[in-house]
């Protein structure tokens, strides 16, 4: 039997074991951290091999191929043994692309793929069409092919995840946006990162299709630099794609405009009707923790928006907000510009809300456009704080610009326990 060792036991790395051992691989799993509960019972159920808290490295480079978490740095010393052994490594989506021949539809961006890729899934389920949805949320790529087969698959893809992919090779392809993200990962390089991003169209051919907002002047350079060779289906505030009408609190905002855009075009090269399309747009409900309207207290309207953990999503944010506004914001500074949002927040916000472990930058940047900034160092004191803040008609919108770990353990716990805090008010 040929040996595959998968590192890390998180969600891809489970469903990559899984799908490796039913297609006759030797599987060994190596996880530096410590795997879940739930992972050692499938791995013992299933009779799949194991550690954690260590990587017995004599054995890892016994390997002949290496299925590699996207969580994992690519300067991990394990890498570079691996590497220096010549092994190949690939990703979980690359490995999992061996083993099915369904249409696959790649979505990736800096923000918006999670509810392209909801949506679409959404738009072609309602037409009637076999999809799954996949990939950087819900199952793994490989966990889907085991537990739900389907003729076509929308995989929402981030770059950790393209980073080692060879022959994965999406029929449609969506870019939605470029915007400084993960550059910690990147040598603070933004053109690896983009780089990396592209990486989506490399086994494309021109029977193959590519979406992309042409207002994305990065994308769009991109595009006139490497040249994909799929069929080119840009959309832009101008496009005619806008014909349908979006009447849906959950696609509130000018980016989910432009993420219904993308969604509508792949529904279009699935021949579905604009009818169909468009009663979809109504009936889709968005992602949590995604400008989630979470309740309204004395005229105050509460909104979850953990899952911006960059500085664009924050723009399109406080771009949606038509009402004055207690912002909530802070966490792990990923070498944050926060002077795009200057005028926004001079605009709409009448008082922030610091909740982070330092916040010594936000004070900084933000006191000039703001009178009122206070610090809080848990959920519950900020959420009480803003809701001391607000009046009748304003909103309290928690969208954090920074990573969550200083004080949860991702974004959904840091949104759900903004959505604890705000109904025990």
């Amino acid at each position: 039997m040929k040996k595959l060792v998968v590192l890390g036991g998180g969600e891809s790395g489970v469903g990559a074991a899984l799908l490796a051992q039913r297609n006759h691989w030797d599987v060994f799993v190596s996880d530096m951290g410590s795997l879940s509960p739930s992972a050692k019972e499938i791995f013992k159920k299933n009779k799949i091999q194991w550690e954690d808290g260590t990587h017995s490295v004599e054995r890892i480079i016994q390997a002949e191929l290496v299925v590699k978490s996207p969580g994992i740095p690519n300067h991990a010393a394990v890498i570079k043994t691996i590497e220096g052994a010549g092994i190949t490594i690939i990703s979980e989506i690359e490995f999992a692309s061996n083993y099915t021949d369904a249409t696959i539809i790649g979505i990736t961006g800096s923000n918006g793929k999670t509810t392209t890729a909801m949506l679409t899934h959404h738009l072609l389920t309602e037409g009637g069409v076999d999809v799954g949805l996949a990939g950087n949320i819900g199952n793994s790529f490989a966990k889907a092919l085991i537990e739900d087969k389907r003729e076509v698959y929308v995989l929402e893809i981030s770059s950790f995840q393209l980073e080692h992919i060879k022959k994965f090779h999406p029929q449609i392809a969506v870019i939605t946006n470029l915007t400084p993200d993960h550059l910690d990962r990147y040598n603070n390089s933004f053109e690896t990162y983009c780089t990396t991003k592209f990486k989506l169209l490399q086994n494309q051919t021109n029977e193959d299709h590519f979406i992309y907002d042409a207002d994305d002047q990065t994308i769009v350079s991109h595009i006139s630099r490497l040249n994909p060779v799929a069929q080119q289906h840009p959309y832009s505030n101008t496009n005619s794609t806008t014909m349908f009408a979006i009447n849906n609190p959950s696609l509130r905002g000018r980016h989910n405009a432009k993420n219904a855009m993308a969604a509508a075009t792949i529904a279009q090269l699935f021949e579905l009707s604009d009818q169909t399309i468009q009663s979809s747009l109504q009936t889709f409900q968005g992602a949590a923790h995604r400008l989630e309207p979470v309740v309204s207290i004395l005229k105050v309207a509460y909104i979850n928006d953990s899952k911006a953990t960059n500085v664009n999503a924050t723009f399109y944010a406080l771009d949606s907000m038509n009402q004055p506004t207690v912002w909530i914001v802070g966490g792990v500074d990923k070498g944050n510009d926060y002077t795009s949002l200057l005028p926004l927040v001079h605009e709409k916000v009448k008082a922030i809300v610091c909740l982070g472990v330092d916040n010594q930058k936000i004070i900084d940047i933000f006191s000039s456009v703001v009178d009122v900034l206070v610090e809080a160092k848990d959920m519950k004191i900020a959420v009480k704080a803003a809701y001391s803040l607000s009046d009748k008609g304003d909103a309290v919108l928690l969208s954090p610009a920074c990573a969550s770990f200083d004080l949860f353990k991702n974004y959904e716990d840091r949104g759900n326990q903004f959505k604890a805090a705000v109904r025990t008010l």
